[in-house]
């Protein structure tokens, strides 16, 4: 008797845990003032720390040799152009989300100080060079249009004037795209940089408010590159230093420009059973070494994942998706302040878009 008594105990207890592991990954997450605080930081702090930096540049002769902060007068800091283009981005979204934000003046004197006329000619000048036209071609391309989109809508004098001064790279950066687009066959399906559908679906975020001519025209290539897909291997990722998922990108911006129910047929193609059971295709991504900066995006693979697993799980009314999402946020999340460079001059960013995507209603 008294062993069928421990054991009745056991399981309740057992039961116990269960539902309330089960509750801990049901809460959704909350940008609050709290994380915006420490957040902002990691951004504020690297958009004009010029070193360590990486240029990624073509040198066409010596005059090419020069400091980033001539090279990149607006986008100098973070170690590379995008990352500090992602930085701004943060930082405005922030005051977006927090319009009495306590550092609010701070933050606007710096953007004020890098985003210029003079500034942004500088930055034109460099798009423009016959070697480096095709200069952080997507990646970058479509953080510049996600950090125009941010400052239209913080709706303020200041931000206007920034929109405005930034506004002739935003012309040049969505022709290039759609210039790019125009001649590319084959969809890039890599889990860095040159993911075209992570590109894709940044821009269109932009495009489709003020670029209707640049929506249209990623609807129909991301029609023509995804349609038919079916089958994704996500059991194949991740690779060792991907930051974003080839499948889950792809899902969330077919999401966009399908309706529901087109969605939802497309998707019960392309990955076959994972609105089940989503927990059994992929696991939160583990990283070894955060002062290597390959291996240190896996951090961001898990934040990326965290805002495709939001969007896909709100829309079609996942918990289970919802559940996955919040595991890979609140690891990685925990371990954002590790004190290396290699992540904390990035990360952020991709910790405030995977929080914004939690409160999707």
């Amino acid at each position: 008797m008294n062993i069928k008594i421990t054991l009745f105990l056991a399981l309740i207890f057992i039961c116990f845990l269960g539902n309330t592991q089960e509750n801990i990954n049901s809460v959704s997450l909350e940008f609050d003032l709290k994380k915006a605080e420490y957040l902002y930081h990691f951004a504020y702090e690297c958009i004009d720390q010029e070193y360590p930096n990486k240029l990624n540049q073509v040198l066409g002769n010596d005059s090419y040799l020069a400091p980033p902060r001539e090279l990149h007068p607006a986008f100098y800091g973070c170690f590379d152009w995008h990352s500090s283009v992602h930085g701004h981005w943060t930082l405005v979204t922030i005051l977006n989300e927090f319009p009495n934000f306590k550092y609010k003046n701070e933050i606007i004197e710096k953007l004020k100080k890098n985003i210029t006329k003079e500034n942004i000619r500088k930055e034109i000048e460099y798009f423009d060079d016959k070697h480096n036209k095709n200069y952080e071609r997507t990646y970058g391309w479509a953080w510049l249009l996600k950090l125009d989109e941010a400052l239209r809508e913080l709706n303020s004098t200041e931000s206007h004037n920034l929109h405005k001064n930034l506004e002739p790279l935003v012309y040049i950066i969505s022709e290039k795209f759609s210039d790019f687009l125009d001649k590319l066959i084959y969809p890039i399906r890599i889990g860095e940089h040159n993911n075209i559908a992570f590109a894709l679906s940044f821009a269109y975020d932009y495009a489709v408010k003020y670029d209707s001519a640049l929506a249209i025209k990623i609807e129909d290539k991301a029609k023509e590159y995804f349609s038919d897909d079916c089958n994704c291997p996500l059991t194949w990722e991740p690779g060792g230093f991907d930051f974003l998922s080839p499948c889950l990108q792809e899902a969330t911006l077919m999401q966009k420009i399908l309706t529901k129910k087109e969605f939802e047929k497309w998707l019960k193609k392309f990955l076959p059973k994972f609105e089940k059971n989503p927990a059994k295709f992929i696991k939160v991504a583990v990283v070894t070494d955060r002062s290597d900066g390959k291996l240190a995006h896996l951090d961001g693979l898990n934040f990326s994942r965290s805002w495709c697993l939001f969007e896909m799980g709100k829309t079609l009314e996942n918990q289970k998706m919802i559940d996955l999402a919040n595991e890979h946020f609140n690891y990685s999340y925990s371990k954002m302040d590790s004190g290396e460079y290699a992540g904390s001059h990035w990360l952020a960013s991709f910790a405030i878009y995977a929080l914004k995507a939690s409160e999707i209603k």
